[in-house]
C-alpha cells in the first residue's frame, strides 16, 4: 500500500513538473519583455488546467471532506490560492490584459506535491522495522504427518502440529520443543545476540534462528496469535497513534486556517481598496494562502512519532502509542518491582537452618513437599533443592496459600506452616528464639522463611534471588537522568534495604501485599509525580495500569505485558534507560519541528501581506518547511 502510495505521488509530480517547466519558464521571458509561445496566455492556460484539476484533485477533494466534517485544513489553504491564481489569469486573457499567474497555481501544486512525495517515502522508511520483522518468519515449514516429513506453506501450519528444524534454520511457528535441543538465536525479539540453550518442554519463538542441532516441536501459536504477528501489529497500532501534542497541533491547524483566510481577505481588500491594485492584492492573497499552508505543522508530529517507534522496535522497546512515549518523557519518578526485573527471578535457597532434633535433610524434604503445590518462585526454589538431593517429595494431604504472609498445610497428619513473621504471628507463634538467625539472614538480603509443625518453630530456610548483571548500572543511570527510584517488594523492610543497598536505590517500598501494588503507585501519583512502573509478574499487572507508564519485561508474564503500555522484550534494565532516552530525544524532535513549523508561519504570512512574497516563492518556502521537519524527524534514525 505504501508503495503504491510513494508510485502514484511521484506519477503525479513527474508530470506536473513537465507541465510546470514552461510556465515558469515563461515568468523570465515575460520579465525580459519577449514575447514567444512560452508567454502565449492560450498556451499556458493549456498547460495549467490539467495541473489545476485532475493533477491537483486531490487538494480539492481533501478541502471539500474538511469543509463537509465541519473544519478547515491544508487542503483548503491550497485550494483557494491556487484557484484564485488560476481564475485571476483566465479573467486576464479575457479582458486582454497580458499579465498571467498560471506558473503560480501550477508551480504551487509541483511544489507540494514534490514535499508530499519526501514525507510519503520518509513514512515508508520508518515501516522498515516492521517490513524487517515481517521478513524474518520463513515461507514454508517441515511438518510430519502421517509418519513422514513434508514442506507445507506456512498458512498451512495448525496448533498441535509436530515441526522439524534443522541447524541454520529459522522457527517458523510458536511452539514447545518435544525433541532434542538447540542453542537459539533470540535477537530479533531480545536484542541479545548470545544464542539461548533450549531443550526438551520449553518454548520457542517463530522467526528466531536454531544455531545448532536438530530438534522437533510441537506448534502452540500460528498465525496472528505469535508473538511476531503482535510485534508487528503493536508497532503498526504505535506509528498511527496520535500523541496528545499532535491533537494539540490539530486543533492549532483548525483555528488557523480560517484565519489565514480571514488575512488574506483583509489583505486583498487593503490593496484593492487603498492601493487601487486588482492584481498585487490578489497575488499577495494567494502568496499568504499558500505560505501559511501548515504542512509541516501537520508532519510535525506524526513522523517523529512514527520514526521514534520503528527505532524502538529496532531496539526491542515496544511502544504501544505516541501517547505513552510522550508520557514516558514526562515520567519524574519509577517504580521497580523486585522480584524478576530487580533481580532473575531465579531464587536459590541459600541456607538450611534445623532447630532441635530434626536435621537439615528432614526439615528441607518436609518443606519441599508442601511447597510442591505451590506456583511461588521461592517455594520452587525449595523443591528444585529437595531434588538435588534426590529426597523423597511426596504430595501434601491439604494445601492453602495465604497471598503475602506464606502458606499452611497438613502432612503426614501434622499441621504445617512456611512463611514469614506475619503469618507466624498470625497463628499466635512466637519467632523470639530465631529472630538472631532472621536478623542475620535479612541483613544478607536473603528471605528466610519459618518452617512451624504443629505450632511449633522447627527450622528456617533462606532463598537469595541473584541481581541481573546490569542492575546496578541502570539504576544509576536513571538517578543521573533526575527520576526518583522506588523498589517495591513483598519482603520485610529489612531484606528489602539489603538488596536496595546492593544496587542503589533508597526508596524502598516493603512489606507490600500483591493486591496492594496499584494502592501503592497510585499513593505516589497523588504526591504529583508522573510514575512509571516495572514489572513482569501477572500481580504486577493492576500496578502497570494505574502507573502513568507501564513497562513490562517481556521475559514475563502475557497478562503483564498486555497491561503494560511499553515492553521490553530484553530482560535486562537497560533497555528502560534506552525506552526513557528515545522518549526524551523523540519529544525533542517535535518540539523542533513544531517550533520550525510555527516559525515558517509567522514569519513568512506578514513577508507575504506585504508583498515580499510572490506566491512561487511561497511555495517553494511551504514545500522545503514539510521537507525540512520530515528530515529532522529521519535524524532519529541516528538514535543509538
Amino acid at each position: 500500500m505504501r508503495e503504491k502510495e510513494i508510485k502514484s505521488l511521484k506519477t503525479s509530480f513527474i508530470i506536473s513538473a513537465i507541465l510546470s517547466l514552461p510556465l515558469f519558464s515563461a515568468m523570465f521571458f515575460h520579465m525580459a519583455g519577449k514575447e514567444n509561445i512560452l508567454t502565449n496566455g492560450y498556451f499556458q492556460w493549456v498547460l495549467a488546467t490539467p495541473v489545476q484539476f485532475i493533477i491537483g484533485f486531490r487538494f480539492f477533494k481533501g478541502a471539500y471532506n474538511s469543509l463537509r466534517g465541519g473544519g478547515a485544513n491544508m487542503d483548503v489553504l491550497i485550494a483557494m490560492g491556487t484557484s484564485a491564481a488560476y481564475f485571476f489569469s483566465i479573467y486576464n486573457l479575457y479582458i486582454g490584459v497580458p499579465e498571467y499567474y498560471f506558473e503560480a497555481s501550477a508551480v504551487i501544486i509541483t511544489l507540494i506535491l514534490l514535499g508530499k512525495t519526501f514525507e510519503a517515502v520518509a513514512k515508508g522508511k520508518t515501516s522498515d522495522a516492521i517490513k524487517k520483522l515481517m521478513g524474518l518468519q520463513p515461507k514454508t515449514a517441515r511438518v510430519i504427518r502421517d509418519g513422514e516429513e513434508r514442506d507445507i506453506d506456512i498458512a498451512d501450519v495448525i496448533i498441535g502440529d509436530v515441526i522439524v528444524v534443522r541447524p541454520g534454520e529459522r522457527i517458523p511457528v510458536d511452539g514447545i520443543i518435544v525433541e532434542g535441543n538447540s542453542a537459539i538465536d533470540e535477537s530479533m525479539i531480545t536484542g541479545e545476540s548470545i544464542p539461548i540453550d533450549k531443550t526438551v518442554g520449553e518454548e520457542v519463538i517463530g522467526g528466531t534462528i536454531n544455531k545448532f542441532g536438530l530438534f522437533k516441536f510441537e506448534a502452540t501459536k500460528v498465525g496472528k496469535d505469535m508473538v511476531l504477528s503482535q510485534i508487528v501489529k503493536l508497532v503498526e497500532d504505535a506509528q498511527g497513534s496520535k500523541a496528545p501534542v499532535q491533537r494539540l497541533a490539530d486543533k492549532i491547524s483548525g483555528i488557523f486556517v480560517p484565519v489565514v483566510v480571514g488575512i488574506a481577505v483583509i489583505t486583498f481588500l487593503g490593496f484593492y481598496f487603498i492601493g487601487n491594485d486588482l492584481n498585487v492584492g490578489i497575488i499577495n492573497a494567494v502568496a499568504i494562502l499558500v505560505i501559511a499552508c501548515p504542512c509541516a505543522l501537520g508532519l510535525a508530529t506524526p513522523t517523529a512519532i512514527m520514526v521514534g517507534t520503528g527505532k524502538g522496535a529496532e531496539n526491542g522497546i515496544l511502544i504501544k502509542s505516541g501517547e505513552h512515549l510522550e508520557r514516558a518523557h514526562k515520567m519524574d519518578t519509577i517504580v521497580f518491582d523486585k522480584t524478576g526485573t530487580i533481580t532473575r527471578g531465579e531464587p536459590e535457597v541459600t541456607d538450611i537452618v534445623a532447630i532441635d532434633e530434626m536435621g537439615e535433610d528432614e526439615l528441607l524434604r518436609v518443606a519441599a513437599t508442601v511447597e510442591k503445590a505451590s506456583e511461588h518462585p521461592l517455594g520452587q526454589a525449595i523443591v528444585r533443592k529437595g531434588e538435588e538431593k534426590s529426597l523423597e517429595i511426596t504430595e501434601p494431604e491439604t494445601f492453602t496459600a495465604v497471598p503475602g504472609m506464606g502458606l499452611e498445610a497438613v502432612l503426614e497428619g501434622k499441621d504445617i506452616l512456611i512463611g514469614n513473621r506475619r503469618l507466624m504471628k498470625e497463628y499466635s507463634i512466637s519467632t523470639g528464639e530465631t529472630e538472631e538467625e532472621l536478623f542475620r539472614l535479612e541483613e544478607e538480603g536473603k528471605t528466610a522463611m519459618i518452617i512451624a509443625i504443629d505450632e511449633k518453630i522447627r527450622g528456617i530456610i533462606a532463598v537469595a534471588d541473584q541481581l541481573k548483571d546490569n542492575s546496578k548500572e541502570a539504576i544509576r543511570e536513571l538517578q543521573d537522568m533526575g527520576l526518583e527510584v522506588y523498589m517495591l517488594t513483598g519482603d520485610n523492610e529489612r531484606t528489602a534495604r539489603a538488596i536496595a543497598k546492593q544496587v542503589g536505590i533508597e526508596k524502598v517500598l516493603a512489606e507490600v501485599l500483591p493486591e496492594n501494588k496499584a494502592e501503592v503507585v497510585e499513593q505516589i501519583k497523588d504526591d504529583g509525580k508522573n510514575v512509571g512502573m516495572v514489572g513482569d509478574g501477572i500481580n504486577d499487572a493492576p500496578a502497570l495500569v494505574a502507573a502513568d507508564v507501564g513497562f513490562a519485561i517481556g521475559t514475563g508474564t502475557d497478562v503483564a505485558m498486555e497491561a503494560a503500555d511499553i515492553t521490553l522484550m530484553r530482560g535486562d534494565l537497560t533497555s528502560i534507560v534506552t525506552a526513557i532516552r528515545l522518549s526524551h530525544r523523540t519529544m525533542k524532535t517535535i518540539i523542533q519541528n513544531l517550533f520550525w513549523a510555527f516559525f515558517y508561519n509567522s514569519v513568512g504570512i506578514p513577508f507575504a501581506a506585504f508583498g515580499f512574497l510572490n506566491p512561487m516563492v511561497a511555495g517553494a518556502a511551504m514545500a522545503f518547511s514539510s521537507v525540512s521537519v520530515v528530515s529532522n524527524s529521519l535524524r532519529l534514525r541516528n538514535f543509538k
